[in-house]
């Protein structure tokens, strides 16, 4: 820098030009000038700008910690009633409470599940550790950074445990709930390595998540491997008496030429005593007639579908009551091959499981199945259909409406096209669980948009006018809902 000009004024002070001093007061006063002239929007921005780029950088730390870890702590935990019920409920109980300690930003303490099948005689239910059914470290790695699954010896006790007592009742509402949990996720509550939540099954807590939450956590469950040879052994079962069907054909028809192998349709076949008086009364209560189907109604529809290639082999998801009922194998569409775990040979191997151990495996079965066709109020139909609806979106396919898709899903209590079942993918879309918590016939509903192109004279000139029409119940099932 020139300082010439600056220093020039000093002279008459008798200040040397390139005296040391000199240059220092210049310095001070170059300084003192750029404050002045620069001060104000320094300190606007210092006060103003600054925080509001703080605040963008810690609104985004805050979206990218949703979407990867969460702030999930591995030093606080959640502790959950034992879970019991049927096998989905639950998947959907833990689901739940997984999603509850997400929400406290806790691991959740490996919970007890549920062997045996009682409703009201709790003093039967005999416990089994999460890790007998499902993969512990395979869950914590498919899930990390969403959900966390804790040991009960990774705990200190260094604070004590809180109690959190469940509300319930009428004035118990969704919101009061949520308001709870929130609350218990901070402050002097917070401070306590373990908050047990007792109270209530945890299938029975009001529901904050959306489909897609749950589907996260169901993702992330994986049979152990003594199971998932079970299953396999049975779909290799029926697999050979595809193969069997298919000798059995070309040998009867010499003009026949079959190369794909037979295809094997599960159902999951809902008529039994208990279930009947159960949809009865339900179909009483909410005034409507798609919950139950008889025995002859179910082959009906399941041998209309369109599109169903025979021979096939179709497998009977039954209750074990009705293995001693021969009539559940009588009466199909020809072509259907009808088997079920007795016909199968399977039934001593599956005794030796307790109930939640066979209904893993069936439903490992009915997963893997080329098409399945369930009851749309079933827990179990409705998880199946869930989890083949994610595997069609990971192909790309987001409906299937006109498509011939792979593991295609159907509901036979609903009637469908050329009176067969109903075409079935889960609305991903659902702000909660309720349609596959507790069922629906709302299955096939989609919006599509139509466009009505109306010409006229206006003028010189030609102009249009498009009218756009929603159209409902196009017997379509969705992935997900469109806007």
């Amino acid at each position: 820098m020139d300082m010439s000009p600056y220093c020039k004024h000093f002279r008459s002070l008798g200040c040397n030009l390139y005296s040391i001093a000199c240059k220092c007061v210049v310095l001070v006063i170059i300084a003192l000038v750029v404050r002045a002239v620069l001060l104000p929007t320094y300190s606007s921005f210092n006060g103003t700008e600054q925080n509001k780029l703080l605040l963008v950088s810690n609104l985004s730390f805050s979206t990218l910690s949703g979407s990867t870890n969460f702030g999930i702590r591995k030093d606080k935990f959640l502790e959950v009633p034992q879970i019991v019920w049927g096998l989905n409920n639950q998947k959907i109980a833990f689901a739940r409470a997984c999603l509850t300690a997400r929400l406290m930003k806790r691991t959740l303490l490996m919970p007890s599940l549920s062997a045996s099948l009682f409703y009201k005689e709790f003093e039967l239910l005999k416990p089994i550790s999460f890790d007998k059914v499902f993969k512990f470290d395979k869950f914590n790695s498919l899930c990390d950074g969403y959900v966390q699954l804790g040991q009960y010896s990774d705990l200190k006790n260094q604070t004590g445990m809180f109690e959190l007592q469940k509300g319930s009742g009428r004035r118990w509402t969704p919101e009061r709930d949520l308001d709870q949990l929130k609350q218990h996720s901070k402050g002097p509550y917070d401070e306590h390595e373990t908050i047990q939540i007792v109270g209530k099954n945890p299938f029975l807590w009001h529901d904050h998540w959306p489909v897609k939450d749950y589907a996260k956590v169901f993702e992330c469950l994986v049979l152990v491997d003594e199971i998932m040879k079970e299953a396999n052994k049975v779909v290799s079962r029926i697999r050979e008496i595809g193969a069997e069907q298919v000798r059995s054909k070309s040998e009867s028809d010499e003009n026949s030429l079959l190369v794909e192998p037979v295809p094997y349709v599960a159902v999951h076949m809902r008529i039994e005593l208990d279930w009947m008086i159960h949809c009865k009364n339900l179909e009483r209560r909410l005034n409507i007639t798609e919950i139950c189907s008889s025995k002859e109604e179910i082959m009906e529809r399941v041998g209309n579908i369109v599109g169903l290639k025979t021979p096939a082999v179709v497998y009977l998801a039954v209750a074990d009551s009705l293995l001693q009922d021969p009539s559940i194998l009588n009466g199909w569409k020809e072509g259907l091959v009808p088997f079920e775990k007795k016909k199968l040979g399977f039934d001593a191997r599956y005794k030796k499981f307790p109930y939640l151990i066979q209904s893993a495996i069936d439903y490992e079965v009915c997963l893997r199945a080329d098409m399945f066709v369930g009851n749309s109020f079933s827990t179990f139909s409705s998880l199946i259909a869930l989890d083949r609806t994610q595997k069609l979106i990971k192909m790309g396919v987001n409906s299937s409406c006109g498509v011939d898709v792979r593991w295609p899903t159907y509901a036979y209590n609903i009637l469908g096209e050329s009176k067969g079942a109903q075409k079935w993918m889960t609305n991903m879309s659902g702000s909660s669980l309720e349609a596959i918590s507790y069922g629906s016939n709302q299955i096939s509903y989609m919006e599509q948009m139509t466009t009505m192109r109306i010409w006229y004279n206006k003028g010189k000139g030609q102009s249009r006018v498009v009218v756009r029409t929603k159209l409902h119940g196009i017997g379509c099932g969705y992935a997900e809902a469109k806007r």
